[in-house]
């Protein structure tokens, strides 16, 4: 049970992490500078690609020997599964954090077309060679040895998202916090002297995320990026 718990763990780390390397290559070529905050944790790695890989394995293996089938299959969980995780995120952290509205063939700007017809070729590209191929490598290694791996590396991840979580809550209470004070310089000074303890997560998730049109509810994204450069004035 542990081992099969660890050798799952993972694998879904790995796709987390291949998804993060495809995020920052597509992301760097199409905006022509190195970008590399990409997805909203603060290590390399884009959970939803994990949990895409993982759910084309457990569900797609029926279609292993026919790739029109499987392309379309791929195509239709990786949609459904990006739409839902746009939509769960804006309800519970009340953030827009991509925004698909000017391309073609979206819904509600949470999917489109282009994107999703990438993520089938991707779901044929894990199906017939990355998961025969990293499934292989975890399965060479020693149990006990691949059990010690999983549990630090959760740690770590499980360290990560309570972090990435706690810098998100502490934006928005200080979002919450100016809009109720009326924007006050003596507001602003306590929230900006909070904040510098945590800029660079901060400007992190910020740049993970550069279509947000408004992180919270009231408080639009230019507002924070002002705050960021006093942030950085402050400190030198």
């Amino acid at each position: 049970m542990i081992y099969s718990i660890s050798f799952w763990f993972l694998l879904f780390l790995i796709y987390s992490i291949v998804g993060w390397l495809v995020e920052m290559v597509s992301c760097s070529i199409l905006e022509k500078k190195w970008v590399i905050n990409r997805g909203f944790l603060i290590g390399p790695y884009c959970p939803i690609y994990g949990v895409a890989a993982l759910l084309m394995i457990f569900l797609l293996n029926r279609y292993i020997n026919d790739p029109i089938a499987l392309f379309i299959m791929s195509t239709v969980i990786c949609s459904v599964i990006e739409y839902m995780t746009s939509y769960v995120m804006q309800k519970i952290f009340k953030a827009r954090w991509w925004d698909y509205s000017k391309k073609k063939f979206n819904l509600n700007g949470r999917i489109c077309l282009t994107y999703s017809v990438f993520f089938g070729l991707l779901g044929l590209l894990v199906m017939y060679i990355l998961n025969p191929f990293f499934s292989n490598l975890l399965t060479k290694i020693p149990k006990i040895i691949l059990i010690v791996i999983a549990t630090v590396l959760m740690i770590i991840f499980l360290t990560d998202l309570i972090v990435s979580l706690i810098v998100i809550s502490i934006v928005r209470k200080n979002t919450i916090l100016i809009d109720k004070q009326d924007n006050t310089e003596e507001i602003r000074k306590q929230v900006t002297n909070h904040l510098i303890k945590h800029q660079l997560l901060i400007k992190r998730l910020l740049n993970a995320f550069p279509d947000v049109k408004k992180l919270f509810k009231k408080h639009p994204l230019e507002e924070w990026q002002q705050l960021i450069k006093h942030i950085k004035k402050q400190n030198h």
